[in-house]
């Protein structure tokens, strides 16, 4: 049997879920959640509630980055994994912690009225953008001249933020920073994963 996916076409996890598994050649069911209507079948693997999930035969993996790993350790023919896996844990933990928090304070105003958008917009240059136009200015990608699991496990949250306000992030002055992300979004990979599936219904 094919593996199983519960994903969200818009969520960001799921997006660099998704791009390893199409990367690294993995055909699966895919079944596209309502998120205010969530299927029983995978709240009953996955109790918590969130996107993705894979499920493999007994094996089920609902963290994002497990779901990387499990597909690149199957096939990973460019060497995504080739990299300096304590600076990969660096980015990452950088941006699926107080980056992410930034991206949402960001993202929803509405949801936090006693914050400053400006100084939102600050503290994400200093935490995560800055730093990454500066190794862009080194290399094409974060971590050497070639992709690795690093860009793809990050670009998502990059791209979601760009687009919250799409002018302030156009108005930086980081051109490296823009060529990589709009390099990934143009990418044939990323394209490739974000067709629109109808809702999985039990």
């Amino acid at each position: 049997m094919r593996p199983i996916l519960y994903s969200y076409r818009r969520c960001p996890y799921a997006m660099r879920a998704r791009m390893a598994l199409k990367y690294a050649g993995i055909e699966y069911e895919h079944r596209e959640i309502v998120l205010r209507d969530k299927p029983q079948s995978m709240l009953r693997v996955s109790p918590k509630g969130t996107v993705p999930v894979l499920c493999v035969g007994e094996l089920i993996l609902d963290q994002s980055i497990d779901i990387m790993r499990w597909a690149l350790d199957g096939s990973d023919p460019d060497g995504w994994l080739d990299v300096d896996q304590i600076i990969f844990i660096e980015w990452l933990e950088k941006n699926d912690g107080p980056f992410k928090t930034l991206l949402d304070q960001y993202k929803y105003p509405e949801r936090y009225p006693h914050l400053n958008r400006e100084a939102i917009l600050n503290a994400a240059i200093e935490l995560m953008l800055r730093p990454m136009e500066a190794a862009l200015e080194l290399n094409t990608y974060l971590l050497s001249n070639k992709l690795s699991w690093v860009d793809v496990a990050i670009f998502p949250f990059v791209r979601q933020f760009s687009m919250s306000d799409q002018k302030s992030f156009e108005a930086l002055p980081f051109t490296h920073l823009q060529s990589w992300l709009g390099q990934l979004i143009e990418s044939e990979l990323f394209n490739s994963v974000m067709h629109k599936h109808p809702a999985w219904i039990d």
